[in-house]
């Protein structure tokens, strides 16, 4: 009884009682201060600036409606079932407190009354990197069309493995950069691709993926992963940024910067990625037709070893509607480890859980992901609405979370990465799937030949199709010398002639 008389008198001297007055300076600047200058400042990536109250009155009905439908602060994660770091999320009261000022005239009140603003880091917000490196050219980004996906290589020259704990993204141009992922290359295929339309970088994601260190989402502050954990960064790889433009009316001018932080050692345990489904839903044939509104994607992995997991993320297109992620423990205990219930492809971020979050061996985690891909869903890219497939351009779809974690023990990793590999075995069931439906079987020794530009016999792993580069190796490279062998080949074909017969191989 104490502790509810105590909140309700806190409640009542946290904000104003009807009759009272709100003001700017003593009840809103607060607010605006905690959670919106970050962004809304000169030089970030907010499209105008929240620092006075002139800036803040001249908005306030946008701001309004937008913490009202809570598409700002930017956090589509639900803090009530699961623990997170840094949550950017007003609360009810705070979002009733800005509506009634509005309604109520926007009264500024007295400046005595407004908190000091917050003082920001000049700079590098975690001091000096280690590394920085640059966009080699600046990449023109048109004042309106559509999104814009490119890919731009960096290339780093390091002669020695490093570990990162962190990555820092400094964009020219902030207000049209949408995300940007941060990928590794170690083939060489991306500097092949790089330029070869005239532009600076290259679109799609036509390269082998070799390693991810992350990625940048305005509004989220870059942060060092905890403990000694960091990410490895092999040497002779390229720095491959995977960024998305939202045009903003004004063409602009970009030219990253990127400052690279490096731990002094190799970390105790490695990070380990649990995609579910894995390569965003490739193995999970995708096909929605139009009219669907409650299209299900939903798949599941077995944790073998015990594991702490520090972060999860979600990725979709435009049409996805929820995501959650649950994990069933051992002794049938259940934790929702993410729940989106209203997704938005403009708004992707990685959460990182209030502490590690423990998950015992025999563990199982399932990602249910939805998707409306009807006339009634404001956000769907086409009018009217079409069959959408799995796919890479933001009017496909895909899906998956993402959950990233540590084995409790160091000599697990193995056996944890072994199991993630598995996994990722269906990927290849679907594309054997499609080959069948295309008929690719009848014509594959013809391929084959063609493929081989050497004609040593052997399918290097430049000569292979870059959207099957990936699987085919994973499934077929016994000896990890990255190309396919005769003997290896021959694998393939006897797959492949499964298939045709019916078999489920």
């Amino acid at each position: 009884m104490k502790t509810v008389t105590f909140s309700l008198l806190l409640c009542l001297f946290s904000f104003p009682v009807y009759g009272e007055e709100v003001t700017y300076h003593r009840d809103i600047a607060p607010i605006i201060h905690a959670n919106c200058m970050s962004c809304h400042r000169p030089g970030e990536s907010a499209p105008f600036p929240l620092t006075n109250y002139d800036e803040v009155s001249r908005k306030a009905k946008t701001i309004a409606r937008v913490v009202d439908d809570r598409y700002m602060p930017p956090w589509h994660a639900n803090h009530e079932v699961t623990a997170f770091q840094d949550v950017r999320r007003l609360s009810d009261d705070e979002v009733a407190l800005i509506s009634r000022w509005v309604d109520e005239g926007k009264a500024e009140g007295d400046p005595a009354d407004s908190p000091e603003p917050p003082i920001y880091t000049e700079g590098w917000q975690l001091g000096q990197p280690d590394m920085i490196v640059k966009m080699a050219l600046p990449y023109e980004v048109p004042a309106d069309g559509p999104d814009i996906y490119r890919n731009f290589v960096i290339p780093l020259d390091l002669d020695e493995d490093k570990w990162v704990k962190a990555i820092e993204l400094r964009p020219s141009a902030r207000s049209v950069v949408h995300h940007s992922l941060y990928f590794l290359d170690d083939s060489g295929t991306a500097r092949k691709l790089d330029g070869q339309d005239g532009k600076p970088g290259f679109r799609g994601m036509s390269f082998r993926k070799s390693g991810s260190l992350g990625g940048y989402v305005p509004g989220v502050s870059a942060k060092k992963l905890p403990g000694d954990l960091a990410r490895p960064l092999p040497k002779g790889s390229d720095l491959v940024l995977s960024t998305h433009f939202h045009p903003s009316g004004k063409a602009e001018v970009e030219q990253t910067t990127v400052g690279i932080y490096f731990a002094d050692k190799a970390p105790s345990r490695q990070l380990q990625e649990v995609q579910v489904p894995p390569g965003f839903g490739r193995g999970m044939g995708i096909d929605i037709p139009a009219g669907e509104s409650n299209y299900v994607v939903e798949d599941s992995f077995k944790i073998p070893v015990d594991v702490e997991a520090i972060s999860v993320s979600g990725h979709a297109h435009y049409i996805c509607e929820t995501m959650r992620m649950t994990a069933k423990l051992p002794d049938g205990t259940e934790k929702i480890l993410l729940d989106i219930p209203d997704w938005d492809l403009d708004w992707q971020d990685t959460y990182y859980f209030a502490t590690p979050t423990f998950l015992p061996a025999g563990t199982v985690v399932t990602s249910v992901i939805t998707y409306d891909n009807s006339s009634a869903n404001p956000d769907n890219p086409h009018t009217p609405p079409q069959r959408i497939k799995w796919g890479r351009e933001s009017t496909d779809e895909m899906g998956s979370i993402t959950l990233i974690g540590v084995p409790v023990e160091a000599d697990d990793y193995t056996s944890l990465n072994r199991s993630t590999k598995v996994q990722k075995a269906k990927i290849f069931a679907q594309l054997g799937k499609e080959l069948k439906d295309t008929r690719v079987l009848d014509r594959l020794p013809v391929i084959i030949r063609a493929l081989d530009k050497n004609q040593d016999g052997s399918l290097q792993e430049q000569e292979l199709p870059a959207r099957l580069r990936g699987a085919l190796l994973l499934r077929l490279d016994e000896d990890g010398n990255k190309m396919l062998d005769p003997s290896e080949i021959q694998t393939l074909k006897d797959w492949l002639e499964s298939m045709k017969s019916g078999s489920n191989a």
